[in-house]
């Protein structure tokens, strides 16, 4: 396989109207340019005509190169295999719904070759959403800033520029595409940027996503944080969670103890309840438990986090120009 200048990975399910002006604009681009290119467009099970589109340019064109799914797998699953596929210094990212332009790709490429960044996501400042997309958006790019630390305005924006060592070394699985920024930075790729970029009104089909995606990526973002802090040492959580609840139910099980034995040998005073009466010896029973469990649990992960794992495989059942 021959080093292209940029590759541009285009994850797509049903959009045999928009594709053909989508892959005539990107050549006039790369052809301006001058760059080396293909582009991987990723079939994540349409059940339209897209594959036939895909094919017909992929023999007038041998930088058009299509990979199809058997069934749709979602977008982190195809923008995965787009990446193992790619052999561009550059790797580009974009949706195919002509809602990112491909004139944005040459300052993206720059932004990577010249300035030295390890990736760059877009930004769409001005955007062509309805209200119900654009207020949670902005509340979900904000609390993901604020857990990440990652400085961007729009993770979910599909139009972003990678380094091609970024995406030969991160692993994007379930529905972890909207924190890729995130994964790169635990990976150590901390140089990222952010540039403007046009977001244009769609002009064929429909969105392909509901307001259900910003439920699914909180719960995503607080499983990559604590996959990313606590992959390899599960028992720093576990460990220190169970210490805490063991602690807590053994004080708390000393205490009623003591006063047994104060109120027998000492004060001669009869408790009110015996210790197996109170709440409290059972609240402390459950903690000492949860503790214990909370170590098993440390304890398997650990052996667990020592099994590697080979990156996700999807069945693909047919290439076209690979």
């Amino acid at each position: 396989m021959s080093v292209k200048d940029v590759s541009v990975v285009i994850p797509l399910l049903n959009e045999e109207e928009s594709l053909p002006e989508l892959i005539q604009w990107i050549e006039r681009v790369m052809n301006e340019h001058e760059y080396s290119y293909e582009v991987l467009l990723v079939d994540d099970g349409s059940t339209d005509e897209s594959w036939r589109v895909i094919a017909e340019n992929g023999k007038r064109n041998p930088n058009i190169k299509g990979i199809r799914f058997s069934r749709n797998y979602g977008k982190s699953a195809a923008l995965n295999t787009g990446f193992f596929e790619a052999s561009g210094e550059v790797v580009i990212t974009m949706d195919a719904d002509l809602q990112d332009s491909p004139d944005e790709i040459p300052g993206l490429v720059k932004m990577i070759t010249e300035d030295g960044l390890d990736m760059v996501s877009g930004w769409k400042k001005k955007r062509y959403d309805p209200i119900s997309k654009t207020i949670p958006s902005k509340f979900f790019n904000g609390v993901t800033r604020w857990i990440s630390g990652v400085k961007l305005n729009d993770f979910n924006c599909g139009l972003k520029a990678y380094n091609k060592q970024v995406i030969k070394t991160i692993d994007v699985y379930g529905e972890m595409h909207r924190y890729i920024p995130v994964i790169a930075k635990w990976n150590g790729f901390s140089k990222i940027g952010e540039k403007v970029v046009e977001h244009r009104a769609r002009k064929y089909g429909v969105t392909k996503f509901g307001l259900e995606r910003f439920i699914n990526g909180f719960l995503d973002l607080l499983s990559i944080t604590f996959v990313s802090k606590f992959k390899r040492k599960p028992m720093h959580f576990f460990g220190a969670l169970g210490t805490l609840s063991f602690l807590s139910g053994t004080v708390f099980t000393v205490k009623l103890l003591w006063d047994k034995l104060n109120s027998v040998y000492f004060s001669g005073i009869p408790l009110k309840r015996d210790v197996t009466e109170q709440p409290l010896f059972y609240l402390a029973l459950v903690a000492v438990v949860i503790g214990v469990q909370l170590f098993l649990t440390g304890f398997l992960a650990e052996l667990i986090a020592h099994k590697s794992t080979d990156r996700n495989e999807y069945v693909v059942i047919e290439k076209s120009g690979l």
